[in-house]
């Protein structure tokens, strides 16, 4: 048989399991969001093993989301160019090298690049695997399901981030959290290799390094000043130096871009579908959603007292609502419309941190927490669903990984800015409310606060998703399952 038979004949057998597919897809997804969260709940024996100073234990954090923030629009239009089932494949194996590069690692700068290593690779991963997603399932109820599957794993990786790095702490060590994360990348590479089939084709075209370059750096400024600000303030030159740097970079890569033929967000992106919108709303849901589960597990240990495995498996309620809500996301918005599914959904997931505001320094977890987490986890994964499809609805197939990569830059930069304006908000509370009150009561007066702001900047969200999807509205369903085609996708009733 020749090569060109064996591929149709792959093919065909691969077409024939596209659950496989959209798991192994999945799994790449999971595997980029466990690595955000697993980290946190071990922060304290990671310091002891490796001897890092406060600063040091911030940037195991801050190494991996600045590194994934800033390199995510590279990453999607590396894939788009030079083939994303290839950049899959690579980025895989680079997060399972710097993964267990992590776990070795005896000093901490060893430990700190290893992490940002990890956040170069999950920005190869993202968008290659979200725009093989949308090329295995066109726009109908299949893209709907695909579309709640990724909302699933992506909030159920945040939250089982925490419960693994806790039960993996408490029982062999910090290390473990990092070799976990190797073998599952290396898993789900072997995955990847044996199920999703080879694409057609790639674009044609020239990588567009000067502007690539440009944005990259004005981002790196942007997301390090950000995370920077929650230890040195506002007014420290260093962050100020360095929002100016990116505000300048920023502005060239505009005026630089506007005449390339090569640009790395060509216009097309924006002359289709809903993209700004979906953007910049995706951009505040994440301000929440990174924020959330930096704070909450702060409360259950610093309060409440919980160890890390307690504190890990408390955020099962908030991740099975998460796979319940994804799972529903298709199917509501297909009785409802697309727009008032996601408005509704930001409305719930406000409704969960408003209830988290009234936690007590005496509280419990059942009280304070199981209630609200079950909110938040419904309506933040049926508004990730709905925003992660706003995005992506018409644009052209060859800008796919692109529109991957832009949309989760948004949402990473939007949740650098959201926790680094969140922490020095309840830094400052709990400093003022220190002066006065005992130190456990300070501290949740500083968490009390940081919830109340995020649930104020959900409704303000919702309000705004019901101004600017009010033209295109009525895409009916295929809003939820944002279609990316080879063409502008066909008209169709609206609804909503």
């Amino acid at each position: 048989m020749n090569v060109a038979g064996t591929q149709t004949n792959q093919a065909a057998l691969q077409a024939r399991r596209p659950g496989a597919v959209l798991a192994a897809l999945a799994a790449a997804q999971f595997t980029v969001m466990l690595a955000t969260s697993i980290v946190n709940v071990a922060l304290p024996q990671i310091r002891a093993g490796v001897g890092l100073s406060d600063g040091g234990t911030t940037w195991v954090v801050n190494a991996y989301g600045l590194a994934f923030g800033a390199l995510l629009l590279a990453g999607g239009r590396a894939a788009d160019l030079l083939g994303r089932r290839r950049v899959l494949i690579a980025g895989l194996a680079l997060f399972a090298a710097a993964s267990l590069s992590a776990g070795l690692a005896t000093a901490p700068g060893v430990l700190i690049n290893a992490r940002a290593v990890q956040g170069l690779a999950a920005a190869a991963i993202a968008p290659a695997a979200l725009a093989l997603t949308m090329d295995q399932f066109p726009s109908g109820p299949g893209r709907g399901k695909a579309l709640g599957v990724w909302g699933a794993v992506s909030g159920a990786g945040g939250a089982g981030g925490v419960l693994l790095g806790g039960v993996l702490t408490q029982a062999w060590g910090w290390p473990w959290i990092f070799h976990s994360v190797a073998l599952g990348a290396a898993v789900v590479l072997a995955a990847v290799a044996a199920l999703v089939p080879r694409a057609p084709g790639q674009k044609s075209g020239r990588f567009d390094l000067l502007g690539t370059a440009t944005v990259t750096l004005a981002l790196t400024c942007l997301v390090w000043s950000l995370t920077t600000a929650r230890g040195a303030g506002w007014t420290d030159g260093r962050v100020l130096g360095a929002l100016g740097a990116a505000a300048t970079l920023l502005t060239v890569f505009a005026v630089i871009e506007r005449p390339r033929p090569n640009a790395l967000i060509p216009p097309r992106l924006f002359t289709t579908g809903q993209v700004a919108a979906g953007n910049l709303l995706m951009a505040l849901l994440g301000s929440v959603w990174i924020a959330l589960f930096f704070f909450l597990p702060l409360y259950q240990q610093q309060v409440l007292g919980s160890s890390p495995l307690a504190t890990g498996a408390g955020q099962l309620p908030l991740a099975g609502a998460n796979m319940l809500g994804a799972a529903l996301a298709s199917r509501i918005s297909r009785h409802i419309g697309a727009r008032a599914t996601v408005t509704a959904a930001l409305l719930t997931e406000a409704a969960g941190l408003m209830w988290l505001s009234r936690i007590s320094a005496h509280g419990s977890y059942l009280a304070d927490l199981l209630g609200p987490s079950i909110l938040i986890g419904l309506g933040l994964s049926i508004a990730f669903v709905q925003l992660t499809a706003l995005a992506v609805d018409g644009v052209p197939r060859e800008d796919a990984g692109l529109a991957g990569g832009l949309v989760n830059t948004t949402r990473q930069v939007g949740g650098a800015v959201g926790l680094a304006a969140l922490a020095t908000l309840a830094g400052s509370v709990t400093a003022h409310a220190s002066t006065h009150q005992p130190h456990l009561e300070a501290l949740t007066a500083g968490y009390r606060t940081v919830f109340t702001v995020a649930a104020a900047v959900l409704v303000a969200t919702a309000l705004l998703a019901l101004l600017l999807t009010r033209c295109t509205s009525q895409r009916t369903a295929t809003t939820s399952t944002g279609p990316v085609s080879d063409r502008n996708p066909p008209e169709s009733p609206e609804s909503g």
